[in-house]
Protein backbone atom coordinates (compact mmCIF):
# COMPACT_ATOMS: atom_id res chain seq x y z
CA UNK A 1 0.00 0.00 0.00
CA UNK A 2 1.50 2.89 -1.13
CA UNK A 3 2.36 6.38 1.21
CA UNK A 4 0.83 8.75 -1.85
CA UNK A 5 -2.04 7.00 -2.33
CA UNK A 6 -2.84 6.76 1.57
CA UNK A 7 -1.75 10.38 1.60
CA UNK A 8 -4.41 11.29 -0.74
CA UNK A 9 -6.88 9.17 1.80
CA UNK A 10 -5.79 10.98 4.94
CA UNK A 11 -5.15 14.47 3.40
CA UNK A 12 -3.42 16.08 6.87
CA UNK A 13 -2.55 12.81 8.30
CA UNK A 14 0.46 12.57 6.95
CA UNK A 15 2.97 16.11 6.60
CA UNK A 16 2.77 17.48 3.38
CA UNK A 17 6.58 18.10 3.93
CA UNK A 18 6.96 14.47 4.47
CA UNK A 19 8.53 12.50 1.39
CA UNK A 20 8.25 8.66 2.34
CA UNK A 21 10.95 6.48 1.35
CA UNK A 22 9.02 3.02 1.12
CA UNK A 23 5.63 1.80 1.37
CA UNK A 24 3.69 1.47 4.38
CA UNK A 25 2.93 -1.97 6.22
CA UNK A 26 -0.18 -3.30 6.29
CA UNK A 27 -0.13 -2.72 10.33
CA UNK A 28 0.95 0.97 10.15
CA UNK A 29 -2.08 1.66 7.39
CA UNK A 30 -4.44 0.09 10.26
CA UNK A 31 -3.07 1.87 13.06
CA UNK A 32 -3.27 5.13 10.80
CA UNK A 33 -7.40 3.85 10.19
CA UNK A 34 -7.87 3.34 13.83
CA UNK A 35 -6.65 6.73 14.74
CA UNK A 36 -8.51 8.50 12.60
CA UNK A 37 -11.65 6.44 13.86
CA UNK A 38 -10.57 7.62 17.24
CA UNK A 39 -10.68 11.01 15.83
CA UNK A 40 -14.04 10.48 14.86
CA UNK A 41 -12.90 11.36 11.25
CA UNK A 42 -14.84 8.07 10.09
CA UNK A 43 -15.53 8.68 6.54
CA UNK A 44 -12.00 8.74 5.97
CA UNK A 45 -10.91 5.73 8.53
CA UNK A 46 -13.50 4.13 6.21
CA UNK A 47 -11.49 4.86 3.18
CA UNK A 48 -8.50 3.10 4.50
CA UNK A 49 -10.48 0.12 5.87
CA UNK A 50 -11.42 -0.48 2.21
CA UNK A 51 -8.03 -0.68 1.03
CA UNK A 52 -6.36 -2.42 3.55
CA UNK A 53 -9.20 -5.56 3.34
CA UNK A 54 -8.54 -5.32 -0.92
CA UNK A 55 -4.83 -5.92 0.29
CA UNK A 56 -5.63 -8.43 2.97
CA UNK A 57 -9.84 -9.76 3.01
CA UNK A 58 -8.77 -12.22 5.93
CA UNK A 59 -6.93 -9.60 8.40
CA UNK A 60 -8.62 -10.15 11.85
CA UNK A 61 -8.03 -6.66 13.30
CA UNK A 62 -8.66 -4.89 10.07
CA UNK A 63 -12.34 -6.64 9.78
CA UNK A 64 -13.23 -6.45 13.36
CA UNK A 65 -12.67 -2.45 13.38
CA UNK A 66 -13.56 -2.16 9.85
CA UNK A 67 -17.14 -3.63 11.40
CA UNK A 68 -17.14 -1.35 14.47
CA UNK A 69 -16.98 1.65 12.05
CA UNK A 70 -19.34 -0.29 9.57
CA UNK A 71 -22.08 -0.14 12.51
CA UNK A 72 -20.77 3.73 13.97
CA UNK A 73 -21.73 4.59 10.16
CA UNK A 74 -25.25 2.68 10.34
CA UNK A 75 -24.23 -0.26 8.35
CA UNK A 76 -25.04 -2.35 11.29
CA UNK A 77 -25.92 -5.62 9.42
CA UNK A 78 -22.53 -5.29 7.72
CA UNK A 79 -20.82 -4.84 10.61
CA UNK A 80 -22.17 -7.34 12.36
CA UNK A 81 -21.20 -9.72 9.63
CA UNK A 82 -17.29 -8.21 9.30
CA UNK A 83 -16.81 -8.81 13.61
CA UNK A 84 -17.62 -11.91 12.95
CA UNK A 85 -15.38 -12.86 10.85
CA UNK A 86 -12.80 -11.40 13.30
CA UNK A 87 -13.86 -13.76 16.13
CA UNK A 88 -14.17 -16.52 13.35
CA UNK A 89 -10.01 -15.61 12.96
CA UNK A 90 -9.56 -15.03 16.57
CA UNK A 91 -11.67 -16.36 19.00
CA UNK A 92 -10.20 -15.18 22.29
CA UNK A 93 -10.62 -11.34 21.92
CA UNK A 94 -13.22 -10.28 25.40
CA UNK A 95 -13.35 -6.58 23.82
CA UNK A 96 -13.91 -7.85 20.43
CA UNK A 97 -17.27 -9.94 21.79
CA UNK A 98 -18.02 -6.93 23.66
CA UNK A 99 -18.40 -5.08 20.66
CA UNK A 100 -20.14 -7.31 18.69
CA UNK A 101 -22.72 -7.45 21.70
CA UNK A 102 -23.08 -3.79 21.05
CA UNK A 103 -24.40 -4.08 17.77
CA UNK A 104 -26.27 -7.22 18.13
CA UNK A 105 -28.24 -5.57 21.07
CA UNK A 106 -28.90 -2.07 18.57
CA UNK A 107 -30.32 -4.61 16.00
CA UNK A 108 -32.38 -6.02 18.60
CA UNK A 109 -30.65 -9.19 18.59
CA UNK A 110 -30.90 -9.54 21.90
CA UNK A 111 -30.29 -13.34 22.89
CA UNK A 112 -27.30 -13.29 19.80
CA UNK A 113 -26.26 -10.20 22.03
CA UNK A 114 -26.62 -12.19 25.41
CA UNK A 115 -24.64 -14.64 24.17
CA UNK A 116 -21.60 -12.38 22.93
CA UNK A 117 -21.90 -11.25 26.72
CA UNK A 118 -21.16 -14.41 28.13
CA UNK A 119 -18.34 -15.22 25.86
CA UNK A 120 -16.44 -11.84 26.86
CA UNK A 121 -17.09 -12.43 30.54
CA UNK A 122 -16.19 -15.97 30.01
CA UNK A 123 -12.56 -15.02 28.09
CA UNK A 124 -12.29 -12.19 30.93
CA UNK A 125 -13.98 -12.23 34.23
CA UNK A 126 -13.24 -8.36 34.50
CA UNK A 127 -15.08 -7.33 31.77
CA UNK A 128 -16.44 -4.39 33.80
CA UNK A 129 -18.36 -2.82 30.62
CA UNK A 130 -19.59 -6.57 29.55
CA UNK A 131 -21.19 -7.30 32.92
CA UNK A 132 -22.69 -3.52 32.54
CA UNK A 133 -24.21 -4.30 29.05
CA UNK A 134 -25.36 -7.89 29.90
CA UNK A 135 -27.54 -5.82 32.84
CA UNK A 136 -28.86 -3.69 30.14
CA UNK A 137 -29.89 -6.92 28.17
CA UNK A 138 -31.12 -9.41 31.23
CA UNK A 139 -33.37 -6.09 32.30
CA UNK A 140 -35.15 -5.99 28.99
CA UNK A 141 -35.65 -9.71 28.69
CA UNK A 142 -37.30 -9.79 32.25
CA UNK A 143 -34.69 -10.30 34.97
CA UNK A 144 -34.36 -7.96 37.03
CA UNK A 145 -32.62 -9.75 39.93
CA UNK A 146 -29.74 -11.16 37.34
CA UNK A 147 -29.82 -7.43 35.89
CA UNK A 148 -29.08 -5.84 39.02
CA UNK A 149 -26.57 -8.86 39.46
CA UNK A 150 -24.54 -7.70 36.44
CA UNK A 151 -24.85 -3.94 37.29
CA UNK A 152 -23.23 -4.31 40.61
CA UNK A 153 -20.51 -6.64 38.92
CA UNK A 154 -19.96 -3.71 36.84
CA UNK A 155 -19.64 -1.29 39.60
CA UNK A 156 -17.85 -3.90 41.85
CA UNK A 157 -15.13 -4.26 39.02
CA UNK A 158 -14.87 -0.61 38.28
CA UNK A 159 -16.59 1.13 41.05
CA UNK A 160 -16.03 4.48 38.84
CA UNK A 161 -18.30 3.26 36.22
CA UNK A 162 -20.53 6.05 35.39
CA UNK A 163 -23.20 4.02 32.94
CA UNK A 164 -23.45 1.10 34.99
CA UNK A 165 -24.78 3.03 38.19
CA UNK A 166 -27.34 5.15 35.68
CA UNK A 167 -27.97 1.75 34.47
CA UNK A 168 -28.52 0.44 37.95
CA UNK A 169 -30.68 4.00 38.63
CA UNK A 170 -33.00 2.86 36.01
CA UNK A 171 -33.49 -0.39 37.06
CA UNK A 172 -34.11 0.68 40.59
CA UNK A 173 -36.28 3.08 40.09
CA UNK A 174 -38.57 0.87 37.50
CA UNK A 175 -38.74 -1.59 40.55
CA UNK A 176 -40.05 1.19 42.55
CA UNK A 177 -36.67 1.46 44.81
CA UNK A 178 -36.92 5.25 44.06
CA UNK A 179 -34.72 5.92 47.40
CA UNK A 180 -31.64 2.92 45.41
CA UNK A 181 -32.40 4.86 41.99
CA UNK A 182 -31.52 8.55 43.17
CA UNK A 183 -28.37 7.11 45.47
CA UNK A 184 -27.41 6.13 42.37
CA UNK A 185 -28.16 8.71 39.92
CA UNK A 186 -26.20 10.70 42.22
CA UNK A 187 -23.35 8.67 41.76
CA UNK A 188 -23.02 8.86 38.51
CA UNK A 189 -23.15 13.01 38.87
CA UNK A 190 -20.43 12.79 41.26
CA UNK A 191 -18.36 10.60 38.77
CA UNK A 192 -19.73 12.66 35.50
CA UNK A 193 -20.93 16.50 36.56
CA UNK A 194 -22.25 17.00 33.41
CA UNK A 195 -23.78 13.59 32.72
CA UNK A 196 -27.16 14.80 31.40
CA UNK A 197 -28.90 11.85 31.29
CA UNK A 198 -28.48 11.21 34.81
CA UNK A 199 -29.17 14.55 36.11
CA UNK A 200 -32.51 14.33 34.17
CA UNK A 201 -33.28 10.83 36.05
CA UNK A 202 -32.74 12.24 39.14
CA UNK A 203 -34.97 15.28 39.07
CA UNK A 204 -37.36 12.55 37.96
CA UNK A 205 -36.74 10.30 40.81
CA UNK A 206 -37.47 13.12 43.02
CA UNK A 207 -40.55 14.19 41.35
CA UNK A 208 -41.67 10.48 41.95
CA UNK A 209 -40.73 10.68 45.42
CA UNK A 210 -42.51 13.90 45.92
CA UNK A 211 -39.41 16.05 46.66
CA UNK A 212 -40.71 18.94 43.57
CA UNK A 213 -38.65 21.35 45.49
CA UNK A 214 -35.04 18.95 44.89
CA UNK A 215 -36.39 18.52 41.45
CA UNK A 216 -36.08 21.85 41.00
CA UNK A 217 -33.02 22.69 42.32
CA UNK A 218 -31.20 20.12 40.05
CA UNK A 219 -32.78 21.38 36.90
CA UNK A 220 -31.83 25.08 38.38
CA UNK A 221 -28.13 23.94 38.72
CA UNK A 222 -28.05 22.67 35.66
CA UNK A 223 -29.35 25.72 34.05
CA UNK A 224 -26.73 27.64 36.03
CA UNK A 225 -23.94 25.47 34.53
CA UNK A 226 -25.47 24.94 31.01
CA UNK A 227 -28.07 28.45 30.71
CA UNK A 228 -31.04 27.70 28.31
CA UNK A 229 -30.09 23.82 28.35
CA UNK A 230 -33.79 22.50 26.45
CA UNK A 231 -33.77 19.44 28.81
CA UNK A 232 -33.27 21.43 31.68
CA UNK A 233 -35.34 24.22 30.58
CA UNK A 234 -38.28 22.11 29.65
CA UNK A 235 -38.27 19.65 32.68
CA UNK A 236 -37.85 23.28 35.38
CA UNK A 237 -40.63 24.25 33.50
CA UNK A 238 -43.20 20.72 34.01
CA UNK A 239 -41.95 21.23 37.66
CA UNK A 240 -42.59 24.63 38.49
CA UNK A 241 -45.64 25.30 36.21
CA UNK A 242 -43.87 28.24 35.06
CA UNK A 243 -43.55 29.22 31.67
CA UNK A 244 -44.98 26.44 30.00
CA UNK A 245 -44.39 25.89 26.40
CA UNK A 246 -47.23 25.27 23.96
CA UNK A 247 -45.16 22.29 22.88
CA UNK A 248 -41.74 20.80 23.52
CA UNK A 249 -38.79 22.45 21.67
CA UNK A 250 -37.32 20.94 18.59
CA UNK A 251 -33.88 21.83 20.45
CA UNK A 252 -35.81 19.55 23.53
CA UNK A 253 -36.94 16.56 21.18
CA UNK A 254 -33.81 16.48 19.13
CA UNK A 255 -31.63 16.29 22.49
CA UNK A 256 -34.06 13.48 24.41
CA UNK A 257 -34.33 11.77 21.19
CA UNK A 258 -30.38 11.32 20.38
CA UNK A 259 -30.19 9.98 23.47
CA UNK A 260 -33.09 7.50 23.42
CA UNK A 261 -31.23 6.34 19.95
CA UNK A 262 -27.84 5.99 21.00
CA UNK A 263 -28.96 4.77 24.28
CA UNK A 264 -30.10 1.00 24.25
CA UNK A 265 -31.34 1.15 27.86
CA UNK A 266 -34.03 3.70 26.50
CA UNK A 267 -35.09 1.74 23.49
CA UNK A 268 -35.83 -1.32 25.23
CA UNK A 269 -38.39 0.50 27.42
CA UNK A 270 -40.23 0.51 23.86
CA UNK A 271 -40.38 -3.50 24.23
CA UNK A 272 -43.39 -3.11 26.89
CA UNK A 273 -44.68 -0.08 25.28
CA UNK A 274 -47.96 -0.70 22.60
CA UNK A 275 -48.48 2.77 21.26
CA UNK A 276 -47.05 1.21 17.38
CA UNK A 277 -49.59 -1.98 18.06
CA UNK A 278 -52.53 0.17 19.11
CA UNK A 279 -52.71 2.67 16.02
CA UNK A 280 -52.18 -0.78 13.87
CA UNK A 281 -55.51 -1.93 15.36
CA UNK A 282 -57.30 0.79 15.48
CA UNK A 283 -56.05 1.15 11.19
CA UNK A 284 -57.71 -2.65 10.85
CA UNK A 285 -60.89 -1.54 12.29
CA UNK A 286 -61.45 0.93 10.33
CA UNK A 287 -61.87 -1.92 7.73
CA UNK A 288 -59.20 -0.50 5.05
CA UNK A 289 -58.00 -3.10 2.74
CA UNK A 290 -54.05 -4.32 2.95
CA UNK A 291 -53.79 -3.63 -0.87
CA UNK A 292 -50.14 -1.41 -0.70
CA UNK A 293 -52.45 1.12 -2.11
CA UNK A 294 -52.40 4.04 -0.12
CA UNK A 295 -50.19 7.28 0.28
CA UNK A 296 -48.79 7.06 4.19
CA UNK A 297 -46.61 9.43 6.71
CA UNK A 298 -45.61 8.00 9.45
CA UNK A 299 -45.35 11.69 11.57
CA UNK A 300 -42.94 10.98 14.65
CA UNK A 301 -41.48 7.98 12.87
CA UNK A 302 -38.79 7.65 15.71
CA UNK A 303 -36.63 4.39 15.31
CA UNK A 304 -39.68 2.80 12.61
CA UNK A 305 -41.57 1.00 14.83
CA UNK A 306 -44.94 1.57 13.50
CA UNK A 307 -43.24 0.63 9.78
CA UNK A 308 -43.80 -2.92 9.70
CA UNK A 309 -47.02 -2.23 11.31
CA UNK A 310 -48.46 -0.06 8.24
CA UNK A 311 -46.30 -1.27 5.19
CA UNK A 312 -49.55 -3.62 4.35
CA UNK A 313 -51.35 -0.47 3.42
CA UNK A 314 -48.42 1.43 1.59
CA UNK A 315 -48.02 2.31 -1.78
CA UNK A 316 -45.41 4.88 -0.48
CA UNK A 317 -44.29 4.96 2.63
CA UNK A 318 -42.71 8.17 4.44
CA UNK A 319 -41.29 8.81 8.10
CA UNK A 320 -40.51 12.29 9.51
CA UNK A 321 -38.42 12.38 13.09
CA UNK A 322 -36.79 15.30 14.40
CA UNK A 323 -34.04 13.47 15.43
CA UNK A 324 -31.24 12.57 13.32
CA UNK A 325 -29.94 9.44 15.53
CA UNK A 326 -33.57 7.69 15.28
CA UNK A 327 -33.65 7.96 11.48
CA UNK A 328 -30.63 6.09 11.25
CA UNK A 329 -31.98 3.38 13.36
CA UNK A 330 -35.60 3.93 10.82
CA UNK A 331 -33.10 4.12 8.22
CA UNK A 332 -31.99 0.54 9.32
CA UNK A 333 -35.71 -1.40 8.48
CA UNK A 334 -35.53 -0.45 4.90
CA UNK A 335 -39.46 -0.16 4.84
CA UNK A 336 -39.36 3.61 4.27
CA UNK A 337 -39.18 5.28 0.80
CA UNK A 338 -38.38 8.22 2.52
CA UNK A 339 -37.25 9.38 5.59
CA UNK A 340 -37.41 13.14 6.29
CA UNK A 341 -35.51 15.02 9.61
CA UNK A 342 -38.72 17.60 9.93
CA UNK A 343 -41.02 18.75 12.39
CA UNK A 344 -44.19 17.60 12.22
CA UNK A 345 -46.65 20.79 11.77
CA UNK A 346 -44.33 22.55 9.50
CA UNK A 347 -44.23 19.74 7.11
CA UNK A 348 -47.99 18.57 7.34
CA UNK A 349 -48.40 22.30 6.30
CA UNK A 350 -46.19 21.72 2.79
CA UNK A 351 -48.17 18.57 1.71
CA UNK A 352 -52.16 19.68 1.57
CA UNK A 353 -53.90 17.02 0.01
CA UNK A 354 -50.62 14.80 -0.12
CA UNK A 355 -52.04 11.56 1.96
CA UNK A 356 -54.58 9.13 2.77
CA UNK A 357 -53.03 7.80 6.25
CA UNK A 358 -51.14 9.46 8.53
CA UNK A 359 -50.31 7.99 11.73
CA UNK A 360 -48.48 9.11 15.02
CA UNK A 361 -47.79 7.07 17.92
CA UNK A 362 -46.44 8.03 20.95
CA UNK A 363 -45.74 11.91 19.34
CA UNK A 364 -48.23 14.21 19.77
CA UNK A 365 -47.50 13.39 23.83
CA UNK A 366 -44.53 16.50 23.30
CA UNK A 367 -47.79 18.77 21.63
CA UNK A 368 -49.59 20.84 24.66
CA UNK A 369 -51.52 22.92 22.48
CA UNK A 370 -52.68 20.70 19.46
CA UNK A 371 -54.76 23.20 17.39
CA UNK A 372 -51.82 23.61 14.84
CA UNK A 373 -50.91 20.18 14.66
CA UNK A 374 -54.60 18.56 13.67
CA UNK A 375 -55.11 21.63 11.58
CA UNK A 376 -52.01 20.94 9.51
CA UNK A 377 -52.58 17.11 9.17
CA UNK A 378 -56.53 17.37 8.22
CA UNK A 379 -55.04 19.75 5.59
CA UNK A 380 -52.58 17.56 4.29
CA UNK A 381 -55.53 14.40 4.37
CA UNK A 382 -57.28 13.76 1.05
CA UNK A 383 -61.33 13.38 1.25
CA UNK A 384 -61.93 9.89 3.04
CA UNK A 385 -58.17 9.62 4.53
CA UNK A 386 -57.46 8.75 8.16
CA UNK A 387 -55.24 10.28 10.89
CA UNK A 388 -54.33 7.54 13.73
CA UNK A 389 -51.99 8.78 16.84
CA UNK A 390 -52.07 8.15 20.17
CA UNK A 391 -52.04 10.51 23.36
CA UNK A 392 -51.97 10.48 27.19
CA UNK A 393 -55.15 10.81 28.87
CA UNK A 394 -55.72 13.96 31.47
CA UNK A 395 -58.29 14.42 33.44
CA UNK A 396 -59.50 17.35 35.02
CA UNK A 397 -62.24 20.26 33.40
CA UNK A 398 -60.26 23.05 33.98
CA UNK A 399 -57.31 24.74 32.45
CA UNK A 400 -56.98 24.46 28.62
CA UNK A 401 -57.27 20.65 28.23
CA UNK A 402 -53.56 19.81 28.62
CA UNK A 403 -50.87 19.81 31.06
CA UNK A 404 -47.05 19.20 31.16
CA UNK A 405 -46.43 16.23 33.45
CA UNK A 406 -43.51 16.49 35.47
CA UNK A 407 -41.93 13.84 33.15
CA UNK A 408 -41.86 15.99 30.24
CA UNK A 409 -44.35 14.94 27.91
CA UNK A 410 -48.18 16.28 28.24
CA UNK A 411 -51.22 14.47 29.01
CA UNK A 412 -54.64 15.61 27.31
CA UNK A 413 -58.52 15.41 28.57
CA UNK A 414 -60.78 13.53 25.83
CA UNK A 415 -63.33 16.48 25.50
CA UNK A 416 -60.77 19.03 24.18
CA UNK A 417 -59.24 16.42 21.73
CA UNK A 418 -62.88 15.75 20.03
CA UNK A 419 -63.68 19.34 20.13
CA UNK A 420 -60.42 20.07 17.95
CA UNK A 421 -60.99 17.32 15.52
CA UNK A 422 -64.53 17.91 15.24
CA UNK A 423 -63.71 21.87 14.23
CA UNK A 424 -61.50 20.66 12.18
CA UNK A 425 -63.47 18.82 10.04
CA UNK A 426 -62.39 15.28 11.20
CA UNK A 427 -64.76 12.60 12.47
CA UNK A 428 -63.14 11.23 15.31
CA UNK A 429 -63.43 7.72 17.26
CA UNK A 430 -61.93 7.63 20.66
CA UNK A 431 -60.76 4.53 22.71
CA UNK A 432 -58.92 4.62 25.90
CA UNK A 433 -56.18 1.99 26.06
CA UNK A 434 -53.03 1.31 28.42
CA UNK A 435 -49.60 2.78 26.81
CA UNK A 436 -47.37 1.21 28.46
CA UNK A 437 -45.67 0.72 31.82
CA UNK A 438 -43.79 3.27 33.26
CA UNK A 439 -42.21 2.44 36.85
CA UNK A 440 -44.60 -0.56 36.73
CA UNK A 441 -47.73 1.80 36.39
CA UNK A 442 -50.21 1.67 33.54
CA UNK A 443 -49.91 4.81 31.47
CA UNK A 444 -53.28 5.67 30.48
CA UNK A 445 -53.61 6.68 26.77
CA UNK A 446 -55.74 7.60 24.40
CA UNK A 447 -56.35 6.41 21.10
CA UNK A 448 -57.67 8.24 18.18
CA UNK A 449 -58.94 7.50 14.51
CA UNK A 450 -59.92 10.54 12.79
CA UNK A 451 -61.43 10.82 9.37
CA UNK A 452 -61.66 13.24 6.92
CA UNK A 453 -64.97 12.73 5.49
CA UNK A 454 -64.93 15.19 2.60
CA UNK A 455 -62.76 17.99 0.83
CA UNK A 456 -65.40 20.60 1.40
CA UNK A 457 -64.95 23.68 2.69
CA UNK A 458 -61.15 23.39 2.75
Amino acid sequence: MSDEHLRDLLGQTLKADEEPSRELTLEEALEIAIQLQQDDRLAEADAVYSQILAAAPDHPRALHYAGVLAHQLGRSSDGIALMERSLAAVPDRADWYSNLGIALQECGRLDDAIEAYHRAIALDPGHANAHSNLGVLLRATGKPVEAEAAYRAAIRLNPEHVDAHNNLGVLLNSLKRTEEAVACFCRAITLRPKHPEARRLLGLAYCTLGETDEAIRIFEEWLAEEPGHPVASHLLAACTGRDIPARASDAYVEKTFDTFAASFESKLAKLAYRAPALVSAMLDDAGLPASKSFDVLDAGCGTGLCGPLVARYARRLTGIDLSAGMLAQAREKQLYDELLQVEITEYLRSRRDAFDIIVSADTLVYFGALEEVIAAAAGALRAGGLFVFTLEHGTGESGPGYRLETHGRYTHTQPYVERLLVSGGLEPTIERAELRLETGVPVAGLVIRARRASAEGR
